[in-house]
């Protein structure tokens, strides 16, 4: 014979003998404590008895009673506990107040005679359903708990990226992250020096959502001290390397090009820690990498050295810095924006000069090419754009 599964059972029934039935089917479960059952008379007296008993799972009740019937206290039961399950005891051959009563909601029936055996089947079989709904319930609640925290985390992470930008006659800078989750791992800064000169980072850390998002704070937190605190961009992520290593036991690594633009000579000093090379649109429509040794990502070895190279730029260039998320674009064909679409992202023609409209633009012709396919990684820009 199956056991029974269920913790407490409401038997409504006006019959004693149901009732007796019962107790002396299921004294071994209930001594073992397995088993609570509960008795009432008519669906009244279950309808009382419900309020006080929230722990209830399953009610099992004949449809004929006096004062109140089955099928009335089925419509009562929803506005007291939508969440248990009700099994209706009916004569053999009912069909019509077996309809009404599953209308009104009834997860099973059995019909009299009562096969103790079939109702240890339907039992069961009830209670799993009540156990699996109720752990549905909580993994929805705990889903809205989660979404809660992540949207208030997503709000946290945008605080910390830069929302305004130096703008002179000089240059102009502008950069936009759209997380592919609701936090994401990318991140950039916009840093002003002494001497009119600005520092420009970006980075990619490895994995997604919150440990990534965390990792990212930890680094964007380090680049802001040490950026400050040496002149040349491969001694600031030298030093953010071993502030990261230090403790990094989940052994996150994070790819970052940080670098440094002075206006008064237009040179743009920069060290790259295993990121993308950034793009140099030129004024007159050519376009290509900068070169950078690729260096190593931050966060894994300690005591790394990075090498410092430096571009000159000139009125109207743009030095665009993006994440993979850019050039890695995937359709639903697995084909990737790439590379060649990323240069060609101005049609060959002298890129704008509004660092807005770059990013603008970019994020765009992503959009237009992945054709509504899920991102699989942030999409980060950064631009610098030279006006004199």
């Amino acid at each position: 014979m199956s056991e029974f599964v269920a913790s407490h059972i409401l038997v409504v029934d006006d019959e004693p003998d149901l009732e007796e039935l019962m107790r002396q089917r299921m004294r071994r479960e209930v001594r073992k404590g397995a088993v609570t059952l509960s008795f009432a008379q008519n669906g009244r007296e279950a309808l009382d008895i419900l309020r006080k008993n929230s722990d209830i799972e399953i009610v099992l009740s004949d449809i004929n009673m006096p004062v109140m019937d089955g099928l009335t206290m089925l419509e009562n039961i929803p506005s007291i506990n939508d969440k248990l399950k009700t099994v209706m005891i009916s004569a053999y051959g009912d069909m019509k107040n077996i309809r009404q009563a599953m209308n009104r909601g009834a997860f099973d029936f059995i019909t009299k005679p009562v096969d103790f055996e079939d109702l240890r089947i339907t039992i069961n079989r009830t209670s799993e359903r009540f156990r699996i709904e109720r752990e549905l319930h909580q993994n929805r609640e705990k889903l809205i708990s989660i979404q809660s925290e992540l949207a208030t985390a997503a709000s946290m992470q945008q605080s910390i990226l830069p929302r305004s930008f130096p703008s002179n006659d000089q240059y102009q800078i502008f950069g936009n992250m759209e997380p592919a989750r609701e936090v994401g791992g990318d991140f950039f800064d916009v840093i002003r020096l002494p001497d009119n000169r600005v520092g420009l980072c970006i980075a990619d850390v490895s994995g997604k959502g919150i440990p990534a998002a965390m990792f990212m704070m930890s680094a964007r937190t380090w680049m802001s001290g040490a950026s400050i605190g040496h002149p040349l961009p491969s001694k600031v992520i030298a030093e953010v390397n071993n502030l990261l290593e230090e403790s990094n036991d989940s052994m996150m690594f994070v790819t970052l090009l940080y670098g440094v633009y002075d206006p008064a000579t237009h040179l743009f000093s920069y060290a790259n820690g295993g990121h993308n090379r950034p793009l140099l649109f030129k004024a007159d429509g050519s376009v290509s990498e900068i070169d950078a040794v690729p260096g190593i990502a931050l966060g894994v070895h300690p005591g790394c050295d990075f090498e410092d190279q430096s571009v000159t730029l000139s009125k109207g260039d743009l030095l665009l810095m993006y994440t993979d998320g850019v050039n890695e674009a995937e359709r639903a064909d697995e084909a990737l924006f790439g590379m060649e679409r990323l240069e060609q992202v101005f049609d060959g023609q002298p890129p704008p000069n509004d660092p807005t409209e770059v990013t603008e633009r970019v994020f765009s012709r992503v959009s237009e090419f992945v054709e509504g396919n899920v991102a699989s990684d942030d999409i980060t820009c950064l631009a610098l754009c030279v006006k004199e």
